[in-house]
């Protein structure tokens, strides 16, 4: 059984820093892309961020770009957002994502993932 989990979120100030991680387990987390998706109040949920399986490739949304980063450690079959600058429009529960194919390049689009952790809320304070 495949399991995300992120950690991470909280309470923080704009201008402040989170970071963010999402443990996988129950399948070979090196070989598959992850990504990172938000969705706030009222809206849809958005891609923010996005890795290879090899750690290589990366992509963000623009809204992001310059201010968070993603990465990942194979070993601890981790992946990581760190989000510095935070603005009160970055709030919004973040959700971790692994790809359905392995072997692939960073993607945006949700339905290149099928699996998904159970969110974490970040909330930032103006």
């Amino acid at each position: 059984q495949v399991q995300l989990v992120e950690s991470g979120g909280g309470l923080v100030q704009a201008g402040g820093s989170l970071r963010l991680s999402c443990v996988v387990s129950g399948r070979t987390f090196s070989n598959y892309g992850m990504g990172w998706f938000r969705q706030a109040p009222g809206k849809e949920r958005d891609f923010v961020a996005a890795v290879s399986w090899s750690g290589a490739d990366t992509s963000y949304a623009d809204s992001v770009k310059g201010r968070f980063t993603i990465s990942r450690d194979n070993v601890k079959n981790t992946v990581y957002l760190q989000m510095n600058s935070l603005k009160p429009e970055d709030t919004a529960v973040y959700y971790c994502a692994m790809r359905n194919d392995p072997y692939t390049r960073s993607n945006r689009y949700e339905y290149e993932y099928n699996y998904w952790g159970q969110g974490t809320q970040v909330t930032v304070s103006s």
